[in-house]
């Protein structure tokens, strides 16, 4: 008996077909969760890490079996690409576990490591159980650069035998970086570096605050000016700019829901103590799931914070280049302690783009 014959089509053609079925249903596609908020680094612009022996931290962390059951109800929800993400989620000692039980249950797992604590076991682990993709931040090329950041003695030539152990495995890789002011000299190196690697570079030129209030983040930025300089000096970003904006740009939001993207419609974040919130920057309110179920945190919790209106005129709310600078309501809470407030860095990025890129203001 012959088998009909089953067309193979792209990674890239089956995730757009999937998403073009996902319109007009609220559907949890996408989601991440933080197995940790400790790290081995102490990155001075880092909005989330506690130091790796944080007591606290580890005491209220989710078990094992606590996030083996968040997994079983999210798939229950549909959710089928799953980001795990820390702090450094290989601080935990039952991280593989927790990683190869989301394999197994069929989510495509993207992983997000500071690449440190690689080890050729780990390793030789992650090419029998890929993910469909795997990035690595790099703090700078040079050890004094990339080390001023961390504030982590031999934290550099760890996350490069990290990244050599992954690339002699053929482990799908990318690179990526924070642009601030202590390494923004060092990112052309960066990029010539994966180049070198043949693995895909990206990176982000605006930092938030930290989620416990501090502001410490701010320090680091580099001017407005310099992010759009950025912007226009990088072809390829240059034309996905431009793309964005013949889309997006010039359109004023018709409703008065502060939350103006797809956060909590298709995608989620849940932190290491089981918090569910809309995305990884908004997170106030949140649902515990220690207290209840996904199903009830996604399908009644969820759209209450969604509906959330503005309360009071802002320059925000008809602006029709918010596109241009990112802000949200988790945005504003983590700069000024209020989701409604204006994000005047954000603004400022905004209004330079709009003129770099002759649009009007």
């Amino acid at each position: 008996m012959e088998c009909p014959h089953i067309p193979t089509i792209s990674y890239n053609e089956f995730g757009n077909r999937i998403h073009k079925k996902m319109i007009g249903q609220r559907i949890p596609i996408t989601g991440s969760i933080e197995v940790t908020a400790r790290c081995n680094l102490s990155c001075a612009h880092c909005y989330i890490n506690l130091p790796a022996g944080e007591r606290s931290a580890l005491e209220r962390e989710l078990t094992s079996d606590e996030f083996k059951n968040i997994l079983d109800q999210l798939v229950d929800e549909g959710c089928l690409w799953l980001l795990l993400t820390g702090g450094e989620p290989f601080i935990r000692s039952d991280f593989l576990e927790i990683y190869t039980y989301t394999i197994k249950k069929g989510l495509l797992i993207t992983l997000f490591t500071n690449g440190t604590m690689i080890t050729p076991q780990i390793a030789d682990y992650l090419a029998e159980w890929p993910p469909i993709n795997l990035e690595i931040t790099l703090y700078g090329c040079t050890q004094d650069t990339y080390e001023q950041i961390t504030g982590t003695p031999g934290s550099f030539k760890r996350c490069i035998e990290g990244i050599e152990l992954l690339i002699e495995r053929n482990i799908p890789l990318r690179l990526k970086t924070m642009v601030m002011e202590p390494n923004k000299h060092e990112l052309s190196g960066m990029k010539d570096y994966a180049a070198k690697l043949g693995v895909e570079f990206r990176y982000d030129s605006v930092l938030n605050m930290r989620l416990d209030g501090g502001k410490k983040p701010s320090t680091f930025r580099i001017p407005a000016q310099e992010v759009v300089e950025l912007d226009l000096a990088d072809e390829k970003r240059l034309d996905e700019w431009r793309k964005f904006c013949d889309k997006f740009c010039g359109v004023i939001p018709e409703d008065d829901f502060i939350y103006q993207c797809g956060a909590g419609n298709h995608t989620c974040n849940i932190d290491s103590f089981g918090h569910l919130s809309v995305c990884g920057t908004s997170r106030n309110p949140s649902y515990d799931l220690r207290q209840g179920s996904f199903q009830e945190g996604w399908h009644e919790f969820m759209p209450k914070v969604l509906g959330q209106r503005w309360s009071k005129e802002t320059p925000c709310m008809k602006c029709g280049l918010i596109s241009l600078c990112g802000q949200c309501p988790g945005w504003a809470e983590l700069e000024h302690g209020d989701p409604e407030q204006q994000v005047e860095y954000l603004c400022e990025i905004a209004h330079m783009r709009a003129d770099a890129f002759g649009l009007e203001n």
